[in-house]
């Protein structure tokens, strides 16, 4: 959701092209798979398409990107674990890092909490992603 979220943002008024945008779990459970329906009914309602399949992040990820943005806390761990000694030009966030009301916490898992937690996360994505973008054209 993170991903096609900020996919759908940045083509709504800022320079999409100059983004190299993609989303990868640090757990291999859904290799190839497309994102949990729940998930991608939530996004549809907002008119946001979900077009990524599921990878697992990788150690050339931190040279292959400025920024990784993690979900939670247990993911920049699992994230850090890979980083190599050289070549690491990303820098690991949290998503929530950009959230006024709950900085530096987690965003929730909403697999076991019917629509209104795929809800709920879409919310909380749609504020983080907004206020990451404006960090971005910031720090340009």
């Amino acid at each position: 959701m993170a991903e096609g979220l900020f996919i759908h943002l940045i083509e709504q008024g800022h320079n999409a092209s100059q983004f190299v945008v993609d989303s990868a779990g640090t757990a291999g459970f859904h290799i190839g798979s497309k994102p949990d329906s729940r998930m991608v009914e939530t996004a549809k309602s907002h008119e946001v398409s979900l077009p990524s399949l599921a990878r697992q992040f990788v150690q050339a990820d931190f040279a292959n990107f400025d920024f990784i943005i993690a979900m939670d806390e247990s993911n920049v761990e699992n994230i850090e674990r890979l980083r190599p000694q050289t070549n690491t030009r990303a820098q690991v966030l949290k998503m929530r890092d950009f959230d006024e009301m709950d900085k530096g916490g987690d965003v929730p898992d909403p697999y076991y909490g019917g629509l209104n937690g795929f809800e709920n996360v879409y919310q909380i994505l749609l504020n983080c992603n907004n206020r990451f973008i404006d960090y971005l054209e910031k720090t340009k």
